[in-house]
């Protein structure tokens, strides 16, 4: 597997094994805000689905076709129309419409690798997750005229866009270490926001681009940040926990929302700029082996920390969960396919509050 959301998927401290799982519509008595779900994939393997400003398209990526690593797609809102937009050269990743629907954005290999990059050797007892030589691009949305809006040696990718001020936030690597960055959808006017030694990644803007929330790891001994460095030099991250933080748009006023040693992850915003739905295997740790399993939900919670609610309870992986601009539909990703329990599809849910 080569997307990001499956490597991140195994950042845990042990290897994950996707299974097949029951449908979210039975939740255990917990009252059930996503109803009405429906699968809109069914081929291939796919992942990070995000609306269009007017809620009308749904851009992700998928691995089909014989391809051995992901492009970026296209489709509308109910599944119907999906068509591949990158042109199929190395690794895509993390594709986003510009807040006018102009443009996409997204990252790829093209242009430094053509073909899938190849894996770094495996380590015993560890998963690693390679930082590929991404860049990131624009494109109109049928992808044409290409371009290349960031120019940075080595991994530039993640990057999600602010509607309200189609400002860009991505993950680069400088320093030896990974941040977050921001510039205009041209790639003009680059910030950094974050500066400290640890993984800073998968950030989001707010509706009104004055907070962010994002996924984070930062050592906490001298033994953590000499492995950290270490791996930056080799181009690639060993599993680690992470963790939800929310600050202001400029860096300033960093709060962290979970602290439970589990792999917290994929944050987004509902459209009210109030609470945040992730992911999170909190709630599977294995006594027998001492970590945290395979076992991924949503949770909704307060950007202020408070009000942590658990909204799917499955037994596989639900993940990269965004709520459409209305704020009345859920779409994510998931391996709850029956005929295909190892594949991750993109599904979406009615949003009930």
């Amino acid at each position: 597997m080569t997307r990001i959301f499956h490597m991140i998927l195994m950042l845990t401290a042990t290897i994950l094994v996707v299974g097949c799982g029951e449908k979210i519509d039975s939740l255990n008595g917990t009252p059930q805000k996503m109803h009405n779900v429906q699968q809109l994939t069914f081929e291939g393997d796919n992942g990070e689905a995000y609306w269009s400003p007017d809620g009308q398209k749904i851009i992700f990526q998928s691995k089909r076709d014989g391809r051995g690593c992901d492009q970026i797609y296209t489709m509308n809102a109910d599944g119907s129309d999906q068509h591949m937009v990158s042109n199929g050269l190395g690794a895509c990743t993390c594709a986003y419409f510009t807040s006018d629907m102009s443009r996409i954005i997204f990252a790829s290999t093209f242009g430094v690798v053509d073909s899938c990059p190849p894996r770094p050797p495996s380590r015993p007892g560890k998963y690693i997750w390679p930082q590929f030589p991404y860049e990131i691009y624009s494109a109109n949305p049928d992808g044409s005229d290409l371009r290349k809006i960031r120019e940075n040696p080595g991994y530039d990718a993640e990057p999600t866009v602010c509607f309200a001020t189609n400002r860009v936030i991505f993950t680069s690597r400088v320093d030896n270490d990974l941040e977050l960055f921001a510039m205009n959808a041209d790639g003009s006017d680059v910030q950094r926001i974050t500066h400290r030694l640890g993984y800073d990644g998968g950030a989001y803007f707010s509706p009104d681009g004055k907070e962010i929330v994002w996924r984070a790891w930062y050592p906490e001994d001298h033994a953590d940040s000499l492995r950290w460095i270490n791996n930056m030099k080799a181009s690639l991250v060993e599993a680690v926990p992470l963790d939800v933080y929310v600050m202001n748009a400029d860096g300033t006023n960093i709060r962290r929302l979970t602290q439970n040693g589990a792999t917290n992850w994929a944050p987004s915003w509902h459209p009210d700029g109030e609470h945040i739905i992730f992911s999170s295997n909190m709630d599977d740790w294995r006594r027998e082996y001492g970590a945290y399993g395979h076992n991924f939900e949503l949770y909704y919670i307060h950007k202020n920390g408070s009000g942590l609610t658990r909204l799917t309870y499955n037994t596989t992986f639900d993940s990269f969960p965004m709520f459409s601009p209305d704020g009345k539909k859920v779409a994510f990703a998931t391996n709850r396919d029956a005929q295909n329990p190892r594949a991750t599809h993109v599904y979406v849910a009615d949003w009930v509050d």
